[in-house]
C-alpha cells in the first residue's frame, strides 16, 4: 500500500522519540501526541482502514492494538476482536507464548472470537522484532481463520521483524 507523503508526513510530526525508554538505548516511539491531533489521528485511521479492506474480522493485540484496531473495524462495519495478556479475557481462550528480549510474554484471545475461513486484518502500533505479532498470528490460525493483512503504524525495520511475519502481507505507514 501507498500513502502520499503529505499523510505520512504529518502523522511523523506527532510520534514522539523518546531516548533511552524504558531502557538505555532504546528510542521509544511515543504515539500518545499523534493521539491528541484529530486530524493526523483520522488519517491514520483511514490509512489502516484502506490497508484492510477485504478482511471479515479486525483484529488488535493490547493495547495500542485496541487503540487503532477498533475505530477501524467500526469504520469498516466489521467485529474487532481484542488479543490481550494472560489473565485478562473471561471466557473460553486459546494463549499462545512467546520470548521477549528479557524473558517471555502470553497472549491469549477468546476460542469463539473468530470463524473458521475468516480473512482477518491484524493491527497493532509498532513492529519491532515481531514476537508479539507472530505469537497473535498463531492465534489467528489456531482458530480457522486466515490472515489477509497486517498493518502496523510503525515499523523498526533495522529490527526486521518483518522476516518472522512471513508469508503474510505487512504494511507500515511509517518505517524508521
Amino acid at each position: 500500500m501507498t500513502d502520499s507523503p503529505t499523510s505520512s508526513d504529518l502523522v511523523a510530526r506527532y510520534i514522539r522519540a523518546v531516548p533511552d525508554f524504558p531502557e538505555p538505548g532504546i528510542m521509544f516511539r511515543d504515539i500518545t501526541p499523534l493521539l491528541a491531533e484529530p486530524d493526523a489521528f483520522a488519517r491514520v485511521l483511514d490509512w489502516l482502514a484502506e490497508s484492510c479492506e477485504g478482511a471479515d474480522a479486525v483484529v488488535g493485540v493490547e493495547s495500542r492494538g485496541f487503540i487503532l484496531g477498533a475505530p477501524v473495524a467500526q469504520r469498516l462495519g466489521l467485529p474487532f476482536v481484542p488479543i490481550r495478556k494472560a489473565g485478562k479475557l473471561p471466557a473460553d481462550k486459546i494463549a499462545r507464548s512467546y520470548d521477549l528480549e528479557y524473558g517471555s510474554a502470553t497472549i491469549e484471545m477468546h476460542a469463539d472470537a473468530l470463524a473458521a475461513g475468516h480473512r482477518v486484518a491484524l493491527i497493532d502500533d509498532l513492529l519491532a522484532t515481531g514476537g508479539t505479532a507472530e505469537a497473535a498470528i498463531q492465534l489467528i490460525l489456531q482458530s480457522g481463520a486466515t490472515v489477509d493483512q497486517v498493518a502496523f503504524l510503525i515499523e523498526l525495520e533495522a529490527l526486521n521483524g518483518r522476516e518472522r511475519l512471513r508469508p503474510h502481507p505487512v504494511d507500515s505507514m511509517l518505517v524508521y
